[in-house]
């Protein structure tokens, strides 16, 4: 008795250390170099699209960009139209929502 109490507890507690640790549910992060062929800023200045032409597989990829740091340098036109980018982002409801947009040229 004691023996099958300690295996359905062994067993218990691995399931658990198992669904505590896997990810749940979220959406995969995509890494993409690519050239900027259209950028659309809004209105306000709050978001703006960014079509990028997918080095790799030449698709094009409008994301979506809504920090504050990507959209000053629109604005400024440190980042214009046929820049190289490297980005990260995310696909949530058909939208590509960028968590990492910049030039890769160095100096």
């Amino acid at each position: 008795m004691k023996k099958t109490v300690s295996i359905i507890m062994a067993l218990t507690l691995m399931a658990l250390g198992t669904v505590s640790f896997s990810r749940v549910a979220s959406a995969e992060e995509v890494k993409m170099i690519g050239v900027i062929q259209k950028i659309d800023l809004a209105a306000g200045g709050k978001s703006a699209t960014a079509t990028l032409k997918d080095n790799k597989s030449g698709k094009s990829v409008a994301i979506s960009i809504t920090d504050d740091l990507t959209l000053d340098k629109f604005k400024d036109h440190r980042i214009v139209e046929g820049d190289e980018i490297r980005c990260k982002y995310e696909t949530e409801g058909g939208k590509n929502h960028s968590k990492l947009f910049r030039k890769t040229a160095g100096c």
